[in-house]
């Protein structure tokens, strides 16, 4: 979808919203009607079907985001080794990438639509309704502005609905200045969300566990553990007994936020999970490389839904889809699940230090250990340790390349990646490059990324 946040066109686009239901149980993303940016938000009704039309954009973030994170790693690559995703494989991703921009244009789209709930709230009666609704904006704009700048670095901050002719708001704006901001709409959407929201809507715990990760990336362990005992104490997600089930058995206890699909439907499917596990010779992408494999232990229960060993190929075996057209898949994409969380509260008890004897810390890495039927650590939990959990446990899940960045380890896995593999590397590559076509239409407003 080659939409461009910084011209005229992409903004009368975005200001076409889809209306829908939402029933108590399940996101409904049905679309009901059309209507346009002209001041028709006078109800909570309409403003409710502003609210969901986010969520229909967020089913565009995921799609290719794979390319930028688990082929940018050592995990996985494409059969082919051609084109655009080449480039990922490779660590040499270019400027005109179109996967670069299409992920640059989905993420703004989001944070469009959350603006324009934002500014529509004096529609919504219902103070607690209203206060819902802010909550659902704020965690989806922060989730996309998150996005971006760990990809991308310096990002343009849109904290408001902005037309052609605000070209201050084109410009890049420091990344610290972007976390902050991040942090300020999470907060706030911890003390808006409810804990109980129907599957595929965001809750209090999951602006929690994105706001735990925006710590970790900054370095505030404190404030991360926190948040992470908050969502473990709270006794609303927990551990799936079976690795498998956290992927077929969807909206289950693990999962704290879901991208939701439809299988078999035009409009609300994904491929994804075609690309990852049937994709073939020339369209297959995600495939996972001999490194990732080799690192997987001996009787890990896992291993079965990591691979699937129904193909010769190097096949992905999560979010093997059950549609009846293979590129109309239904499975849900996950964004953040109680395992991720466990993790990351002994990640924030570490501290960014090279171990921990804590208790605490051992004992939530064994959990996630214990449903692999793997053995448990016994005295100290080591960073790298943590980090080969992560990998293993979350593989594919798009984790990879960020957790080398924040353990500060992805300088010299992936040089010693590279290096093995014949490609190069170097630490500007740590950043994508902006989108070319949007520095173009900034008019000089947006400046490259160094390296590029």
């Amino acid at each position: 979808m080659n939409k461009h946040i910084l011209n005229s066109t992409f903004l009368a686009v975005l200001c076409a919203m889809l209306f829908v239901n939402c029933s108590q149980d399940e996101l409904d993303l049905a679309p009901l009607s059309a209507i346009g940016d002209n001041g028709f938000y006078q109800t909570t009704e309409e403003v409710e079907g502003a609210v969901i039309a986010i969520y229909d954009g967020l089913q565009e973030v995921p799609l290719r985001e794979f390319a930028l994170s688990e082929m940018r790693s050592d995990n996985s690559r494409t059969k082919s080794s051609e084109g655009d995703w080449a480039q990922f494989q490779e660590l040499a991703v270019q400027p005109t990438n179109l996967v670069v921009g299409s992920y640059w244009a989905a993420n703004y789209n989001v944070i469009f639509r959350a603006n324009r709930v934002i500014e529509n709230l004096d529609a919504v009666t219902d103070a607690s309704l209203r206060d819902q609704f802010e909550g659902e904006a704020k965690f989806a704009r922060a989730l996309c502005h998150f996005n971006l700048v760990r990809a991308y670095g310096d990002v343009p901050l849109l904290d408001k609905v902005i037309g052609p002719e605000e070209s201050d708001y084109f410009s890049r704006v420091d990344a610290s200045t972007v976390y902050a901001a991040i942090d300020s709409d999470l907060t706030d959407a911890m003390g808006k969300l409810p804990s109980d929201m129907a599957f595929g809507r965001a809750s209090k715990a999951a602006a929690q566990g994105i706001l735990a990760k925006v710590k970790l990336t900054n370095g505030d362990y404190s404030g991360a553990q926190a948040l992470c005992s908050s969502i473990i104490d709270g006794g609303n997600h927990s551990l799936m007994g079976d690795y498998h089930d956290v992927f077929y058995n969807e909206g289950n206890s693990e999962i704290i936020f879901a991208i939701p699909y439809i299988g078999d439907d035009a409009n609300e499917s994904q491929d994804f999970s075609f690309e990852m596990t049937a994709g073939g010779v020339v369209s297959g992408l995600n495939f996972y490389t001999d490194e990732f494999a080799l690192v997987v232990e001996e009787g890990d229960k896992r291993d079965s839904t990591l691979f699937n060993y129904a193909t010769i190929d190097a096949d992905v075996g999560k979010f093997l889809t059950q549609s009846a057209d293979a590129r109309l898949c239904g499975n849900d994409w996950i964004v953040l699940r109680h395992a991720d969380v466990l993790l990351m509260y002994a990640e924030a008890i570490m501290a960014g230090g090279a171990s921990t004897s804590s208790f605490d810390a051992v004992d939530a890495v064994n959990q996630v250990r214990e449903r692999a039927g793997l053995s448990e650590i016994e005295g100290s939990l080591t960073e790298d340790m943590l980090l080969h959990e992560r990998r293993v446990e979350l593989a594919f899940e798009n984790h990879r390349m960020y957790d080398l960045v924040r353990f500060g380890k992805a300088i010299s896995v992936l040089g010693d990646f590279a290096a093995a593999n014949g490609y190069t590397f170097t630490a500007t590559d740590l950043l994508l490059p902006i989108p070319q076509n949007e520095i173009n239409v900034s008019n000089g407003a947006l400046t490259q990324n160094p390296g590029y």
